[in-house]
């Protein structure tokens, strides 16, 4: 990491945008765990490992459940509900912002989660590995939060995401510059993030890619299953379903924010791919915690 070290050179430990919590290490403030427990969504990425034990996680209204050497992790802006915890669980949590991730060497492209499976299932190699990696970053970052370089912490973080990489895409096609169907996937996905709301068109999508559109599709479908425009609508009904959640805005403005110029469409296409109303969701969401 050393060619690194001008980004991080005078960067005190505790202006990293990391965290993480354990069994040695939990919420320790009863009304703070009470909150935590609401749903919301995330500023940062989160990473759980489950090292004995069983727990479930709602990630974007989708339930995951995580036994012994499991692990589930999520993007910024996904929709996240944690569970209360269980009892005899023993677990490790990280949280970690855009720009600690920057100051790494590399990039690690299951954050993106190209084959769209967000839970990784470790062997117990790579398990006991991780666990050593997570109990030393917990060390570092409590413990010895004070006189710790910020460059062994950041060490320690690459070490952790390579593992996970490696296990995210174990079995299947390496990635690597030989890969270039997934290697484009990725730009894709990063792409859609990225001009969401402006609803690009699927052959200005591809033009971005240097790609036909029939190459796209192809790359899209092997990857996700679906075309890129039933990706992109995917996407942007999730992202609404989001919004619906944490907005007071009205229907018909939440259509303009996504980038539909015609309300009555969205709410259309809203009930077509949720099979109800966006007015129908609304009173289902209740986040006072009661």
């Amino acid at each position: 990491m050393q060619e690194q070290k001008g980004k991080y050179e005078g960067l005190q430990n505790d202006e990293l945008g990391i965290k993480i919590r354990s069994n040695d290490n939990p919420y320790l403030s009863v009304d703070i765990q009470k909150k935590l427990l609401q749903p919301r969504r995330l500023s940062s990425y989160f990473i759980v490992l489950i090292e004995s034990g069983s727990i479930s996680y709602n990630l974007d209204l989708q339930d995951f459940t995580l036994t012994d050497g499991q692990l589930l992790f999520a993007m910024p802006n996904q929709l996240f509900t944690p569970p209360a915890k269980t009892d005899n669980l023993k677990y490790f949590k990280l949280l970690f912002d855009e720009n600690t991730l920057a100051l790494l060497p590399q990039q690690f492209p299951f954050l993106v989660n190209p084959l769209n499976a967000q839970t990784i299932v470790l062997d117990s190699a790579a398990k006991e590995r991780v666990i050593k990696v997570f109990g030393i970053l917990n060390q570092l970052l409590h413990l010895d939060k004070y006189e710790t370089d910020t460059e062994i912490i950041l060490a320690y973080l690459n070490t952790l995401l390579s593992e996970l990489n490696s296990a995210y895409f174990k079995n299947k096609e390496p990635l690597n510059p030989l890969n270039t169907n997934l290697s484009k996937f990725i730009e894709f996905k990063l792409v859609v993030e990225t001009y969401l709301t402006e609803q690009p068109s699927i052959n200005a999508i591809a033009e971005k890619l240097a790609l036909s559109t029939n190459s796209l599709y192809r790359i899209v479908k092997e990857y996700s299953g679906t075309s890129p425009k039933d990706y992109f609508i995917n996407r942007l009904i999730t992202e609404a379903q989001r919004r619906l959640r944490y907005s007071n805005t009205s229907i018909k403005d939440l259509a303009y924010e996504l980038g539909f110029n015609d309300p009555d469409y969205f709410s259309r296409l809203f009930k077509k791919s949720t099979g109800k109303s966006a007015s129908e969701f609304l009173p289902r969401q209740d986040l006072s915690g009661k």
